[in-house]
């Protein structure tokens, strides 16, 4: 028999149709894929990195290169080294001997011309504006702080500064520097145990005997009376440095670059560390000490 060549079956065009169209999708999700950031954004590769670069603050450096010391007569080293005389030189933030081994020291790889002092032996928290503002020319990498003592240490605990007034002049010193400064760091020190000083140094008589010279009235006024009432003075003063201890740490804390130290407060000195002129001010074993307190904190890593 003759072969019917029968003409072939056109192709399936509802196959083709469902086959573009897979192709096309298969296609629209590869490059989604591609345009996804690695981290799971969806956003670009660049979009990513600008992220994850405005999620890092500033960061504490532990080698600062210059210091400004702020603060009272405890950093002035007054009646450290002689009676009734700063002696800056045994100063536990800026000081050049070696027996006390300064942080400037311990830091600075030039102390000598990369170091300053403007704590002033009397001076209250309202006096650090002023302070800050002259430190401010020479551009320090680190500022300390100390001061506060002498706010609570009056003739009477109604005369002591009140709380908000002393936080509002540190907080105005702070802002201050960051505005002028905003990369210098900021180390401050806790106002120290001041019932602490009265305890300790009450066991020397000749110390009461200074101390009847008016020196502190608020807390060392009648350093043996233990009565009610002079009991219930002392803790007023103590009360008073707690808030502004808590006054400073929580200021301090808003600040990336400004470390609170507690340990100031805390540590348990002995007559050994008070000067033997006046058994109130740090004497030469006190600034060492508080020179280690700060070595400590301004070297820690982390923030």
């Amino acid at each position: 028999m003759t072969q019917i060549n029968r003409p072939s079956r056109p192709p399936n065009r509802r196959f083709g149709h469902r086959f573009s169209r897979t192709v096309t999708a298969a296609a629209a999700l590869l490059l989604a894929l591609t345009a996804c950031s690695a981290d799971g954004t969806g956003g670009s590769h660049s979009d990513a990195s600008a992220k994850r670069k405005t999620t890092h603050g500033p960061v504490w450096r532990t080698d600062p290169h210059s210091i400004a010391a702020l603060g009272d007569s405890i950093t002035a080293g007054f009646d450290a080294c002689t009676v009734l005389s700063d002696c800056p030189e045994v100063s536990w933030s800026t000081g050049t001997d070696p027996k006390v081994d300064s942080l400037a020291r311990r830091l600075v790889p030039r102390p000598a011309t990369h170091s300053w002092n403007f704590a002033k032996t009397g001076a209250v928290m309202n006096d650090l504006p002023d302070q800050a503002a002259a430190a401010a020319v020479h551009k320090p990498d680190l500022v300390t702080v100390l001061i506060g003592a002498n706010d609570a240490c009056r003739r009477d605990v109604t005369a002591m500064t009140p709380t908000a007034t002393f936080r509002a002049d540190f907080e105005r010193s702070l802002t201050y520097l960051r505005r002028i400064l905003p990369h210098t760091q900021v180390y401050v020190a806790a106002v120290p145990d001041l019932l602490r000083l009265w305890s300790e140094g009450r066991k020397n008589p000749l110390g009461k005997e200074v101390w009847k010279l008016g020196m502190c009235g608020s807390m060392l006024r009648d350093p043996d009376d233990l009565t009610r009432p002079a009991q219930d003075r002392r803790a007023a003063v103590q009360g008073r440095v707690k808030a502004y201890n808590a006054a400073m740490a929580e200021v301090c804390g808003k600040d990336p670059l400004c470390r609170f130290d507690r340990s100031v407060f805390d540590y348990r000195f002995t007559d050994r560390q008070l000067s033997t002129w006046d058994w109130f001010h740090p004497g030469t074993r006190g600034q060492q000490e508080l020179a280690e307190l700060a070595f400590r904190a301004v070297t820690r890593k982390g923030s």
